[in-house]
């Protein structure tokens, strides 16, 4: 992708400024997409909900537009119900377009015939997601900056579906309960056996379902497994122990190092369970391929029951040599 940048200019704008129609975009020769950025699942209160725009020009000259620093003068967003009500837009928004009198800060991009520009915008900044539901979302692009009454030289872009959840529910450990991808449902601990337990966690790392992985884990308990991270866990507040368990299940999801629990085996085997009214522990043969030989390790997998819920609180690894 290629693009030029010509000059740096400073306007001083009022409500009502004309500029002259683009006449490329209202012949159609330039097209504008959206899409999402970083397509995932979203909530009513949460991360940025990130829409990459694009400008490609089809026409046999140069299209050029003005985009300001403040990209809310280049672009508005149109989010909708279902039912066709439109959203509110965003405090911050309101809040910069409101003023009369203003310097504009914008650069004049050319995009060249055959190529196209992209750039970044966070929805949140301009409409209101405060609430679950289905909404279809639409973008416009206004060359001559947004207060222009120049409506022929408006670029729209195709309708996108956006669909936001309701605000994410604490799990036991503090840490928000995940949603099954699969399903889009909350997933739930169910009164399962240690055995069955420990089939569930490694059957969803061996498909790499990170949330089904740690719906069983007790992050608290595990983190105690250590001396320095269980004095570090008693010095913390209530929050700082909630970032600790979150931190402690992003190194286990991202740094998979030999012999800890989240490497994901080819192939286990439960070989035996053993359990009472609030212990249990379950020892599992696990194998591990490699290019030219497979590992074989026994973990054994150390269980705790509370609210009558099974949970895994620790774990042991002892090499078996290779086959």
């Amino acid at each position: 992708m290629m693009k030029k940048i010509v000059g740096l200019f400073v306007l001083t704008v009022t409500l009502g400024v004309m500029f002259p129609m683009n006449a490329q975009a209202a012949q159609g020769s330039v097209e504008f997409d959206i899409r999402f950025y970083d397509r995932r699942i979203y909530y009513a209160e949460g991360d940025p909900i990130l829409i990459q725009v694009t400008i490609t020009n089809n026409s046999p000259s140069t299209y050029r537009f003005k985009l300001a620093d403040e990209r809310v003068f280049s672009i508005d967003f149109d989010v909708r119900t279902v039912s066709n009500r439109p959203l509110e837009a965003a405090d911050t928004l309101t809040r910069k377009r409101t003023q009369s009198l203003q310097h504009i800060y914008f650069r004049e991009i050319a995009v060249e015939t055959g190529e196209s520009f992209s750039f970044v915008e966070d929805l949140r900044d301009y409409v209101k997601l405060s609430e679950p539901g289905s909404f279809v979302v639409k973008a416009s692009v206004y060359p001559e900056l947004i207060r222009s009454n120049a409506a022929g030289g408006i670029l729209e872009s195709r309708r996108l579906n956006l669909s936001i959840r309701p605000p994410v529910i604490p799990g036991p450990d503090g840490v928000p309960l995940e949603m099954d991808v699969a399903t889009g449902a909350v997933l739930v601990r169910e009164r399962l056996s240690p055995d069955r337990v420990v089939d569930y966690m490694l059957t969803a790392r061996q498909r790499s379902q990170w949330e089904r992985f740690f719906l069983y884990l007790d992050l608290e308990e595990m983190l105690s497994q250590d001396a320095a991270r269980r004095r570090e866990w008693n010095a913390e507040s209530a929050e700082g122990r909630r970032r600790m368990i979150e931190r402690f299940r992003q190194e286990l999801s991202t740094n998979t190092v030999d012999g800890t629990i989240s490497v994901s085996p080819t192939d286990y085997e439960i070989q035996q369970t053993e359990y009472n009214n609030s212990e249990g522990s379950v020892t599992v043969l696990q194998k591990f391929r490699n290019a030219n030989f497979t590992e074989r390790k026994r973990y054994t997998y150390y269980l705790r029951l509370k609210d009558n819920i099974w949970t895994v609180v620790g774990y042991s690894v002892i090499n078996l040599g290779t086959e």
